[in-house]
């Protein structure tokens, strides 16, 4: 299985919404909160080119090519450390490839806000962690007990975890 920026955001928002995810249920199409987000991404930094695709595994929302910066693009810092390990992952990746040398940032548009993100031997280690716990999590038979946190009502599989 090949681990996705999106696989890692869910690892660290919920379990259970990764797991479904790696089954092929993807529920983000339902959700008006998704498609805020995108229209934010859409109309937020419109002169750089945007949805950097490398090898299918992630899609970078945007690269300062002049400063070495890949960029990532959210809504609000609700889930900032997903946000922050999502980045990272985009990182590491790229270096993985030989590329080095590049930092990340999120930008908060709506917030006006941004966040540097750089790559350091303890957030690689975290992230290897990750990755290899993530491994574990797709691999169960059945799905991770469900959460009880209050983003929960307006999660795009809100339906598949709580209404029986």
């Amino acid at each position: 299985m090949q681990i996705t920026g999106t696989h890692l955001n869910y690892y660290y928002v919920c379990k259970r919404e990764l797991w479904l995810f790696s089954r092929g249920l993807q529920m983000e199409h339902t959700s008006d909160l998704v498609y805020i987000g995108k229209v934010i991404d859409e109309n937020s930094y419109a002169r750089e080119e945007k949805g950097i695709d490398i090898d299918g595994v992630i899609n970078i929302d945007w690269i300062d090519t002049k400063t070495g910066v890949i960029h990532e693009v959210k809504k609000s810092d609700s889930v900032e450390k997903a946000h922050e390990m999502q980045v990272l992952y985009y990182i590491w990746y790229l270096k993985q490839k030989g590329v080095e040398g590049i930092t990340g940032e999120i930008d908060y548009p709506v917030l006006k806000q941004k966040t540097k993100v750089e790559l350091t031997i303890e957030k690689e280690a975290e992230l290897l962690k990750a990755l290899e716990e993530i491994e574990q999590i797709v691999a169960l038979h059945e799905p991770p007990p469900r959460i009880n946190k209050r983003f929960c009502k307006t999660c795009s599989y809100f339906e598949l975890c709580w209404v029986e």
